[in-house]
Protein backbone atom coordinates (compact mmCIF):
# COMPACT_ATOMS: atom_id res chain seq x y z
CA UNK A 1 0.00 0.00 0.00
CA UNK A 2 2.97 2.40 0.52
CA UNK A 3 4.30 1.68 -2.80
CA UNK A 4 0.95 2.13 -4.28
CA UNK A 5 0.31 5.73 -2.10
CA UNK A 6 3.77 7.34 -3.01
CA UNK A 7 2.95 6.45 -6.81
CA UNK A 8 -0.26 8.24 -6.30
CA UNK A 9 1.06 11.09 -4.90
CA UNK A 10 3.33 11.55 -7.36
CA UNK A 11 1.20 11.14 -10.19
CA UNK A 12 -1.06 13.68 -8.58
CA UNK A 13 1.71 16.28 -8.20
CA UNK A 14 2.32 16.03 -11.99
CA UNK A 15 -0.88 16.40 -13.29
CA UNK A 16 -1.41 19.65 -11.18
CA UNK A 17 2.10 20.56 -12.70
CA UNK A 18 0.83 19.64 -16.35
CA UNK A 19 -2.29 21.73 -15.12
CA UNK A 20 -0.21 24.97 -14.30
CA UNK A 21 1.74 24.39 -17.25
CA UNK A 22 -0.83 24.07 -20.14
CA UNK A 23 -2.46 27.39 -19.83
CA UNK A 24 0.67 29.32 -19.77
CA UNK A 25 1.78 26.90 -22.65
CA UNK A 26 -1.83 28.06 -24.24
CA UNK A 27 -1.52 31.66 -24.21
CA UNK A 28 1.93 31.26 -25.50
CA UNK A 29 0.98 29.65 -28.23
CA UNK A 30 -2.19 32.19 -28.90
CA UNK A 31 -0.04 35.45 -28.80
CA UNK A 32 -0.13 37.03 -32.48
CA UNK A 33 2.97 37.37 -34.06
CA UNK A 34 4.91 40.90 -34.16
CA UNK A 35 3.84 42.51 -37.12
CA UNK A 36 6.98 44.46 -37.10
CA UNK A 37 10.67 42.93 -38.28
CA UNK A 38 13.47 44.53 -38.13
CA UNK A 39 16.81 43.33 -40.52
CA UNK A 40 20.54 44.02 -40.93
CA UNK A 41 22.99 43.54 -43.77
CA UNK A 42 26.37 43.88 -44.33
CA UNK A 43 28.52 42.94 -47.76
CA UNK A 44 31.90 43.18 -49.18
CA UNK A 45 32.00 43.81 -52.72
CA UNK A 46 35.43 43.96 -54.89
CA UNK A 47 33.28 46.89 -57.33
CA UNK A 48 30.70 48.74 -56.73
CA UNK A 49 28.34 48.74 -59.62
CA UNK A 50 25.31 50.94 -59.64
CA UNK A 51 22.78 50.81 -62.41
CA UNK A 52 26.34 49.57 -65.09
CA UNK A 53 28.51 52.33 -63.41
CA UNK A 54 31.63 51.52 -61.36
CA UNK A 55 30.89 54.07 -57.66
CA UNK A 56 34.33 53.27 -56.68
CA UNK A 57 36.56 53.36 -60.18
CA UNK A 58 36.98 49.32 -59.50
CA UNK A 59 37.95 49.23 -56.01
CA UNK A 60 36.24 47.09 -53.02
CA UNK A 61 33.50 48.53 -50.93
CA UNK A 62 32.18 48.00 -47.58
CA UNK A 63 28.00 48.12 -47.71
CA UNK A 64 25.24 47.33 -44.83
CA UNK A 65 21.84 48.51 -43.81
CA UNK A 66 18.81 48.44 -41.58
CA UNK A 67 15.57 47.83 -42.77
CA UNK A 68 11.75 47.72 -41.28
CA UNK A 69 9.16 46.10 -42.35
CA UNK A 70 5.15 45.88 -41.40
CA UNK A 71 3.29 42.56 -42.03
CA UNK A 72 0.94 45.10 -43.95
CA UNK A 73 3.05 46.06 -46.25
CA UNK A 74 5.04 49.18 -45.30
CA UNK A 75 8.84 49.34 -45.25
CA UNK A 76 11.79 52.02 -44.52
CA UNK A 77 15.48 51.50 -44.54
CA UNK A 78 19.55 52.75 -44.41
CA UNK A 79 22.24 51.64 -46.34
CA UNK A 80 25.38 52.85 -46.89
CA UNK A 81 28.14 52.19 -49.05
CA UNK A 82 31.87 54.26 -49.90
CA UNK A 83 32.32 55.55 -52.80
CA UNK A 84 34.74 57.08 -54.87
CA UNK A 85 33.21 58.61 -58.32
CA UNK A 86 32.77 62.07 -57.03
CA UNK A 87 36.25 62.76 -56.24
CA UNK A 88 37.46 60.70 -59.36
CA UNK A 89 35.43 62.47 -62.06
CA UNK A 90 37.94 64.91 -63.38
CA UNK A 91 35.69 67.16 -65.36
CA UNK A 92 33.04 67.48 -62.66
CA UNK A 93 35.42 67.88 -59.69
CA UNK A 94 38.37 69.64 -58.58
CA UNK A 95 38.64 67.39 -55.41
CA UNK A 96 36.98 66.85 -52.15
CA UNK A 97 36.12 64.59 -49.91
CA UNK A 98 32.48 62.99 -50.64
CA UNK A 99 33.41 59.19 -50.47
CA UNK A 100 30.02 57.97 -48.89
CA UNK A 101 26.97 57.19 -50.08
CA UNK A 102 23.99 56.85 -47.54
CA UNK A 103 20.43 55.86 -49.13
CA UNK A 104 17.18 56.43 -46.98
CA UNK A 105 13.95 55.21 -48.67
CA UNK A 106 10.86 53.70 -47.71
CA UNK A 107 7.79 52.44 -49.68
CA UNK A 108 4.95 49.65 -49.84
CA UNK A 109 4.81 46.06 -51.52
CA UNK A 110 2.24 43.95 -51.68
CA UNK A 111 1.08 40.29 -53.50
CA UNK A 112 -2.21 40.55 -55.62
CA UNK A 113 -3.60 38.35 -58.09
CA UNK A 114 -1.72 34.80 -57.99
CA UNK A 115 2.19 35.05 -58.15
CA UNK A 116 2.17 38.75 -58.63
CA UNK A 117 3.48 41.58 -56.24
CA UNK A 118 4.03 45.48 -56.60
CA UNK A 119 6.60 47.81 -55.19
CA UNK A 120 6.05 51.46 -55.05
CA UNK A 121 8.16 53.94 -53.24
CA UNK A 122 10.79 56.82 -52.51
CA UNK A 123 14.10 56.54 -52.59
CA UNK A 124 16.98 59.68 -51.28
CA UNK A 125 20.10 58.86 -52.68
CA UNK A 126 22.75 61.31 -49.80
CA UNK A 127 26.64 61.83 -50.43
CA UNK A 128 27.50 63.95 -47.52
CA UNK A 129 30.96 65.79 -48.13
CA UNK A 130 32.55 68.81 -49.69
CA UNK A 131 33.54 68.47 -53.62
CA UNK A 132 34.60 71.49 -55.33
CA UNK A 133 33.37 72.02 -59.25
CA UNK A 134 36.14 71.72 -62.01
CA UNK A 135 36.30 74.83 -63.78
CA UNK A 136 37.40 72.58 -67.71
CA UNK A 137 34.46 71.46 -69.45
CA UNK A 138 32.02 71.63 -66.95
CA UNK A 139 31.37 75.30 -67.64
CA UNK A 140 31.20 74.81 -71.67
CA UNK A 141 27.36 73.27 -71.18
CA UNK A 142 24.75 75.59 -69.38
CA UNK A 143 24.53 75.20 -65.52
CA UNK A 144 27.46 74.38 -63.21
CA UNK A 145 27.62 70.70 -61.13
CA UNK A 146 24.81 70.34 -58.31
CA UNK A 147 25.57 68.18 -54.97
CA UNK A 148 25.40 65.20 -55.87
CA UNK A 149 22.28 64.44 -53.53
CA UNK A 150 19.36 62.75 -55.46
CA UNK A 151 15.53 62.46 -55.02
CA UNK A 152 13.37 59.58 -57.25
CA UNK A 153 10.48 57.57 -57.03
CA UNK A 154 9.97 54.34 -58.00
CA UNK A 155 6.98 51.38 -58.91
CA UNK A 156 8.10 48.13 -60.14
CA UNK A 157 6.05 44.89 -61.07
CA UNK A 158 7.08 41.21 -60.46
CA UNK A 159 5.50 37.98 -61.64
CA UNK A 160 7.30 35.01 -59.99
CA UNK A 161 11.10 35.79 -60.72
CA UNK A 162 10.65 38.88 -62.76
CA UNK A 163 10.76 42.04 -62.25
CA UNK A 164 10.15 45.36 -64.17
CA UNK A 165 11.24 48.69 -62.79
CA UNK A 166 10.68 52.19 -63.09
CA UNK A 167 12.53 55.07 -60.99
CA UNK A 168 11.79 58.63 -61.95
CA UNK A 169 14.05 61.82 -61.06
CA UNK A 170 12.32 64.37 -58.70
CA UNK A 171 15.16 67.25 -59.89
CA UNK A 172 18.95 67.00 -59.89
CA UNK A 173 20.48 63.77 -60.56
CA UNK A 174 23.67 62.94 -59.02
CA UNK A 175 25.73 65.74 -60.19
CA UNK A 176 23.39 67.13 -62.96
CA UNK A 177 21.19 70.11 -62.45
CA UNK A 178 17.98 70.72 -63.46
CA UNK A 179 17.70 66.99 -64.10
CA UNK A 180 13.76 66.27 -63.20
CA UNK A 181 12.41 63.32 -65.53
CA UNK A 182 15.66 61.41 -65.77
CA UNK A 183 14.61 58.04 -65.57
CA UNK A 184 15.70 54.53 -65.19
CA UNK A 185 13.85 51.45 -66.82
CA UNK A 186 14.96 48.26 -65.52
CA UNK A 187 14.03 44.71 -66.03
CA UNK A 188 15.68 41.51 -64.09
CA UNK A 189 15.18 37.95 -63.53
CA UNK A 190 16.46 36.05 -60.09
CA UNK A 191 16.48 32.61 -61.68
CA UNK A 192 16.26 30.29 -58.32
CA UNK A 193 17.55 26.86 -59.38
CA UNK A 194 15.23 24.32 -57.23
CA UNK A 195 16.94 23.02 -54.26
CA UNK A 196 20.24 23.85 -54.80
CA UNK A 197 21.08 27.67 -52.92
CA UNK A 198 22.36 29.02 -56.45
CA UNK A 199 20.32 31.80 -58.38
CA UNK A 200 21.02 32.86 -61.77
CA UNK A 201 20.37 36.82 -62.31
CA UNK A 202 19.90 38.65 -65.64
CA UNK A 203 19.56 42.24 -66.22
CA UNK A 204 19.04 45.17 -68.64
CA UNK A 205 18.63 49.12 -67.54
CA UNK A 206 18.22 52.35 -69.64
CA UNK A 207 19.06 54.89 -68.05
CA UNK A 208 17.62 58.75 -69.72
CA UNK A 209 18.95 61.54 -68.94
CA UNK A 210 16.72 64.65 -69.01
CA UNK A 211 17.28 68.80 -69.19
CA UNK A 212 19.69 71.20 -70.49
CA UNK A 213 22.54 70.81 -68.87
CA UNK A 214 22.12 66.76 -70.48
CA UNK A 215 21.57 68.27 -73.58
CA UNK A 216 24.59 70.62 -73.09
CA UNK A 217 26.59 67.44 -72.34
CA UNK A 218 25.42 65.52 -75.46
CA UNK A 219 26.58 68.60 -77.57
CA UNK A 220 29.77 69.07 -76.37
CA UNK A 221 30.63 65.25 -77.16
CA UNK A 222 28.76 64.95 -80.63
CA UNK A 223 31.44 63.74 -83.08
CA UNK A 224 33.15 61.04 -81.34
CA UNK A 225 32.10 57.70 -82.17
CA UNK A 226 28.76 56.68 -80.56
CA UNK A 227 28.60 59.66 -77.88
CA UNK A 228 25.84 62.01 -78.81
CA UNK A 229 24.24 61.78 -75.10
CA UNK A 230 24.59 60.37 -71.76
CA UNK A 231 21.96 58.35 -72.27
CA UNK A 232 23.21 54.51 -72.30
CA UNK A 233 22.21 50.80 -71.71
CA UNK A 234 23.57 48.63 -69.28
CA UNK A 235 23.44 44.57 -68.79
CA UNK A 236 24.62 42.07 -65.89
CA UNK A 237 24.64 38.41 -66.12
CA UNK A 238 25.18 36.42 -62.57
CA UNK A 239 25.14 33.63 -60.32
CA UNK A 240 24.78 33.68 -56.39
CA UNK A 241 25.52 30.55 -53.98
CA UNK A 242 23.62 30.50 -50.62
CA UNK A 243 25.92 29.00 -48.12
CA UNK A 244 24.01 28.43 -44.54
CA UNK A 245 23.17 32.26 -44.95
CA UNK A 246 25.78 33.54 -46.36
CA UNK A 247 25.11 34.94 -49.96
CA UNK A 248 28.62 33.96 -52.56
CA UNK A 249 28.05 36.22 -55.84
CA UNK A 250 29.62 36.76 -58.85
CA UNK A 251 28.93 39.17 -61.70
CA UNK A 252 29.43 40.44 -65.19
CA UNK A 253 28.25 43.83 -66.25
CA UNK A 254 28.50 46.11 -69.00
CA UNK A 255 27.57 49.71 -70.52
CA UNK A 256 27.79 51.64 -74.04
CA UNK A 257 28.63 54.79 -71.59
CA UNK A 258 32.12 54.14 -71.90
CA UNK A 259 33.26 56.70 -75.02
CA UNK A 260 30.70 58.79 -73.54
CA UNK A 261 32.44 59.50 -70.38
CA UNK A 262 35.97 59.46 -72.61
CA UNK A 263 34.78 61.73 -74.71
CA UNK A 264 33.34 64.20 -72.21
CA UNK A 265 37.10 64.15 -70.38
CA UNK A 266 34.89 62.35 -67.28
CA UNK A 267 36.68 58.91 -65.57
CA UNK A 268 37.91 56.79 -68.58
CA UNK A 269 36.85 53.70 -65.96
CA UNK A 270 33.36 54.16 -65.42
CA UNK A 271 31.20 52.95 -67.61
CA UNK A 272 33.31 49.83 -68.95
CA UNK A 273 32.99 46.26 -68.67
CA UNK A 274 33.36 44.62 -65.25
CA UNK A 275 33.10 41.74 -63.09
CA UNK A 276 32.72 41.85 -59.43
CA UNK A 277 32.44 39.15 -56.82
CA UNK A 278 30.49 39.55 -53.33
CA UNK A 279 29.99 38.33 -49.48
CA UNK A 280 26.99 39.36 -47.71
CA UNK A 281 24.79 38.49 -45.17
CA UNK A 282 21.24 39.90 -43.60
CA UNK A 283 20.41 39.13 -40.27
Amino acid sequence: MKKNKVHFSTLLKSLMLAGLIAPCTARAADAPASPHTITTNVGLVSDYIWRGISQTSHKPAIQGGFDYAHSGGFYAGIWGSNISWIVDTAATTAGGSASLELDTYFGFKHDFAQNFAYDIGFIRYNYPGTYTPAASSVNAVPGNVARADTNEIYGAISYKWLTAKYSHGLGQFLTIPGARGTRYLDLSANYPVADSGFMIMGHVGRQTYKGTYADGLAAITTGAAGTGTPTYTDYKLGISKDISGYVLGAAYTHTNASSFYTAANVNKKLGKGTGAVSLSRAF
